[in-house]
């Protein structure tokens, strides 16, 4: 039996602060995520102001001074000159690659800035650590872009957990399908393909989902990690007979689901310039003429079976915390579903489960079956549309906790994603010394 719908409200303008005038913030690094954060900017002039960029590519900062009217004078290449500057703004919001996260992190917490930002917070634990330390001592407030915290819906879960709607929490399941041309896109051809170059998997795609986890666990500390996982598939063994190393030379790509023509060039065509195709012209516009050009002689032309990709296509995470709670996470690439993450939250009185749309609590007492599914009141299409609207409600955390100097705003502050940080480095640890890992650090 099911009963009535619940919709919750979480409303944006009840956060948006006391200032009188706008939070003025540094973009470092102005690629997709750094473009999406800023357009805050442009919705909300009154509440937040882009006052300068750094990125080495010129086509990219330029793009982001002309939306945002950015003196020519607080332009910059590098984030090294804006951190040799006198602090000129509120707040800096750090989009580089992950490998470029920590030293613009200190040196910018060092200068009074609180920091926006995006994850992982860096590729070892000790650089993870130091950024956390630098923040604390200089009293700075640092939120790190585990977007999926401000996903209302998932929010949710959280309340319907500490509201002990299921009673103890028993075992957590749940799943991220990356989706196959997605994974394609960003871990085979693209720019976390690589772990020398980024990270390994587990920490550039998953770190979000180790973070739910453990935010669902509560206090209880994770005791024990196991960890297995490969590269499957995108092998040059699997390589098709008669197939070239670039897709637009092809013979065979009509038949491969991995096609760069499938997965950019036809979408150019219809008029669709937006995520994966945005991102593979980094010094123009992307048109037909563009995405060619980028397919003939970019990274994301290649043949996904000659690529030098080494990071998991598949891995799972068993946890046990503490009071006997275990916790069971997958992350495939070779899905239909683009990142629509399914969970299951086992308790002692119900079973709660999520599935990207809707959240389903049965009570066994009652045997009913209730449903919750939440209004955001996010900004329709924001940014590149993702995360559903979460997005937006991370950044409109970050600016009313830095305009009312209130960090209870935050969701994903400094200690707690420095903890679930942890987990995820001991999980990758067990998976390549094949071995469960006892967690005295994750605590």
């Amino acid at each position: 039996m099911e009963r009535t719908l619940c919709v919750y409200k979480l409303c944006p303008s009840s956060q948006e602060g006391t200032m009188t005038s706008p939070v003025c913030v540094i973009v470092v690094g102005a690629g997709s995520r750094g473009d999406n954060y800023s357009q805050f900017a442009s919705i909300h002039p009154k509440r937040m102001k882009v006052v300068a960029v750094a990125d080495p590519r010129k086509f990219a900062r330029t793009k982001l001074q002309q939306q945002h009217k950015i003196d020519d004078k607080n332009v910059f290449e590098d984030w090294q000159s804006v951190a040799e500057r006198e602090k000129f703004a509120d707040a800096v919001l750090i989009c580089t690659p992950d490998r470029v996260h920590k030293d613009p992190a200190v040196a910018f917490a060092k200068k009074g800035y609180h920091i926006l930002l995006e994850k992982p917070m860096a590729t070892t634990a000790e650089d993870c650590t130091a950024i956390v330390e630098a923040c604390t001592q200089n009293s700075v407030m640092l939120s790190v872009g585990h977007v999926l915290r401000y996903d209302p819906l998932i929010h949710k879960i959280k309340e319907l957990i500490d509201a002990g709607v299921i009673g103890d929490v028993i075992h957590i399941q749940h799943l991220e399908p990356v989706g196959f041309y997605h994974f394609a896109h960003s871990f085979v051809r693209g720019n976390w393909r690589n772990e020398a170059e980024s990270s390994f998997a587990l920490l550039a795609k998953s770190c979000h989902d180790i973070d739910l986890i453990h935010h669902w666990a509560g206090a209880r500390r994770c005791v024990k990690v196991s960890s297995f996982g490969s590269v499957s598939h995108f092998l040059k063994d699997e390589k098709p007979t008669g197939a070239a190393d670039r897709c637009l030379d092809c013979s065979v790509e009509g038949q491969c689901p991995y096609s760069a023509r499938k997965i950019y060039l036809d979408r150019v065509k219809q008029g669709q310039t937006g995520w994966p195709v945005s991102v593979i012209c980094p010094n123009s516009l992307p048109d037909i003429e563009s995405v060619t050009e980028a397919l003939k002689t970019g990274p994301y032309g290649r043949c996904v079976y000659e690529c030098d990709n080494d990071v998991c296509s598949n891995q799972v995470v068993n946890m046990e915390f503490e009071g006997g709670l275990t916790a069971a996470f997958s992350m495939v690439a070779f899905t239909e579903e683009i990142c629509n993450r399914k969970t299951t939250i086992y308790g002692s009185k119900g079973e709660l489960s999520y599935s990207g749309r809707e959240i389903r609590v049965f009570d066994f007492l009652t045997q009913n079956t209730t449903k919750h599914t939440v209004s955001s009141d996010a900004v329709k299409h924001y940014g590149m549309g993702g995360h559903g609207g979460a997005d937006y409600h991370l950044i409109n955390a970050f600016i009313s906790a830095v305009a009312n100097n209130d960090p209870s705003l935050i969701r994903s502050g400094p200690e707690e994603t420095l903890v679930s940080h942890l987990l995820v480095f001991e999980a990758e640890r067990s998976r390549v010394e094949n071995r469960v890992v006892y967690c005295g650090g994750c605590n």
